[in-house]
């Protein structure tokens, strides 16, 4: 994002706030968790407020920033920030050691913060992995998160022929709301 986002606080700004659903979070206190002064985090908030990503409300002497979550672009930024933090850049960092991956999705509750249900699939990896990697990679996020991560490995047989049984995980699955890490969308979710 720091290279189609000219702004370095900008971007620190968008993934603190994309990273923590729900955030409502004060100047100062933004100007500290984004390591940054306090004017240069100003002005990135006064931009992001401008076009729409921000909604304020004064809280005493404070002034409180969340996200609007109808933002025009919100979607597209959540799914950058995905692809760039936690169990999305660790899939996507290891891709090459991990095997042949030909579709994996994170549900985008779960992305939002969502703790799942056992019945609710956070990662969808279709191809042939590393078994004992991906592994290592889902208990690094789950101890992140402090909550279990569920996930789903089928190989492309197994997936086309689950999805061409019309199987009901399936279509859960791609039924929800995603953010598509690698693979062709239209291809494998298309139902």
């Amino acid at each position: 994002m720091e290279d189609l986002v000219i702004s370095k606080v900008r971007v620190r700004i968008i993934k603190l706030f994309l990273t923590n659903p729900g955030a409502q979070i004060h100047v100062r206190e933004i100007a500290r968790r984004v390591g940054s002064e306090i004017n240069a985090v100003r002005r990135e908030l006064k931009r992001l407020h401008r076009i729409g990503f921000f909604k304020k409300s004064p809280r005493g002497n404070r002034l409180f920033y969340s996200v609007k979550e109808d933002f025009i672009f919100f979607d597209e930024l959540l799914g950058m920030v995905a692809k760039e933090t936690g169990l999305g850049r660790a899939l996507l960092e290891k891709k090459g050691e991990l095997g042949k991956i030909n579709f994996a999705l994170l549900a985008k509750p779960f992305v939002r913060g969502r703790v799942s249900k056992p019945s609710e699939i956070d990662l969808l990896i279709v191809g042939k992995v590393s078994t004992a990697l991906l592994t290592k990679l889902i208990e690094n996020e789950q101890q992140r998160l402090g909550h279990e991560v569920n996930y789903t490995v089928l190989t492309s047989e197994e997936f086309d022929f689950r999805k061409r049984r019309k199987d009901l995980f399936i279509i859960d699955v791609l039924s929800q709301p995603r953010i598509v890490l690698l693979g062709n969308e239209e291809k494998y979710c298309k139902l």
